[in-house]
């Protein structure tokens, strides 16, 4: 008994036409403006929240949103040591020393959004969360400031009728 072995090529399978360029970088400006308004749009949602968890983690992931925003409009940092991913709370002090405190700050409740968005019951009072969404319109205000885009706050959509 003989077995037969058939090789194609693997024109036979391309599909013919162009091959697709891949993406530009995204322009710094561009990508921190945008992380700016996705942050301002979180503090709306924040804001409308009527769970403390959602508003705590509404809240956070805008502060979040604002400290890429500073990573991007800056020259690229060494994201990984030792194969390891960092944090953006780790690099943001490398990339702007004069946030150091507010990295901290949001870095020590990154454990309590977590547990907030797996839903563990209590894991923020309406306080918590008032406070840091407080605390997350100053920090997203003091970054634009610090980045020249002008702030501007995101409306309530109005319900229909």
């Amino acid at each position: 008994m003989t077995a037969t072995l058939t090789v194609h090529s693997s024109a036979q399978f391309s599909q013919p036409g162009p091959r697709p360029r891949p993406l530009p970088a995204p322009r710094p400006a561009h990508t921190a403006v945008g992380q700016l308004h996705a942050a301002r749009m979180g503090l709306a949602e924040a804001a409308e929240a009527t769970s403390a968890a959602v508003r705590y983690v509404c809240a956070h992931l805008a502060a979040l949103r604002a400290a890429a925003a500073v990573l991007a409009s800056k020259e690229p940092l060494d994201t990984h040591r030792r194969g390891r991913p960092r944090s953006v709370w780790v690099l943001l002090p490398e990339a702007d020393p004069a946030l150091r405190e507010w990295a901290a700050f949001f870095a020590a409740g990154a454990d309590k959004r977590a547990a907030a968005e797996a839903g563990l019951p209590r894991a923020v009072t309406p306080r918590e969360a008032e406070e840091l969404l407080h605390d997350a319109e100053i920090f997203v205000s003091l970054v634009e400031d610090s980045l020249g885009v002008t702030s501007q706050p995101t409306l309530p959509i109005p319900e229909a009728s």
